[in-house]
């Protein structure tokens, strides 16, 4: 296929690669004639592949994903942010929406016109903490998987990683975050909710509850970091506190999810 970037192979770019004998059933046109009028042999130009890159992008449609302002905006930015640059690079672009297991496509138009919330807000909202259930999806061979998600879900990091490098897939993962998630200043007495499920409970938060929450949340996102690096999954986490460029390039760029 003919497309915007250089591939690994051979194919029919401008870009000179390298000369092989000539064999029965080549193009013509590629054979090195000044090289026959020297040697009396037949010689062909290989030229780079030029390639069309193939894209799946899955945006975590949880709740907590929209749990404040801040936050659904973060979700916002990098969702238009990944689909337009996908769009831009004339890549071949699916995007997925999942809610725990329940999948809904998006066409590209309905981010261009904006109108992706609608179906987001259509996807069955039974069972909305099950883990992401990337099974449901049909992720192209070959193609590049970028997951939008905070991962703030239970489960083995090892088993969406094999799904997102299945069939020869190359993955990224993008995590919007806030501070107050990971460093919460609770103290005393709280209502709390679960952003997923809706339900609501009191709890007293003493100093040794909030040093085991710490650390389970610590721990969660190494295994992440862990797993991520095991499976060559380039995995940055994306402050939704501060500028979207500033954010980007705490992480983004220095796991090699992004390049300038």
């Amino acid at each position: 296929m003919s497309g915007e970037f250089q591939g690994a192979g051979t194919g029919s770019s401008t870009d000179f690669q390298d000369h092989r004998a000539y064999a029965p059933g080549d193009d013509p046109r590629h054979i090195n004639w000044q090289a026959y009028a020297r040697t009396g042999n037949y010689t062909m130009k290989m030229y780079r592949e030029e390639v069309r890159p193939v894209i799946d992008i899955i945006l975590d449609a949880s709740d907590s994903m929209f749990f404040t302002p801040e936050k659904a905006a973060r979700t916002a930015e990098l969702f238009y942010f990944i689909t337009i640059s996908a769009i831009k690079a004339g890549a071949a672009t699916q995007i997925h929406l999942l809610k725990g297991n329940h999948y809904a496509p998006l066409p590209t138009d309905a981010v261009t016109s904006h109108r992706w919330r609608d179906t987001l807000k259509g996807i069955d909202h039974s069972n909305d903490a099950a883990a992401l259930a990337l099974d449901q999806i049909q992720l192209r061979g070959n193609a590049m998987r970028i997951l939008i998600s905070d991962l703030l879900f239970e489960g083995d990091p090892s088993q969406p990683m094999k799904l997102l490098t299945a069939r020869q897939g190359k993955a990224l993962i993008f995590s919007p975050h806030l501070r107050s998630e990971s460093h919460p200043e609770w103290s005393g007495n709280y209502e709390f909710r679960d952003a997923e499920l809706g339900s609501e409970h009191s709890h007293r938060v003493e100093k040794s509850t909030l040093d085991r929450y710490q650390k389970a949340y610590s721990n969660h996102f190494a295994q992440w970091r862990n797993t991520a690096q095991r499976f060559s999954i380039p995995m940055a986490r994306v402050s939704a506190e501060k500028p979207l460029l500033e954010a980007l390039n705490e992480e983004a760029i220095k796991v090699g999810a992004l390049s300038i």
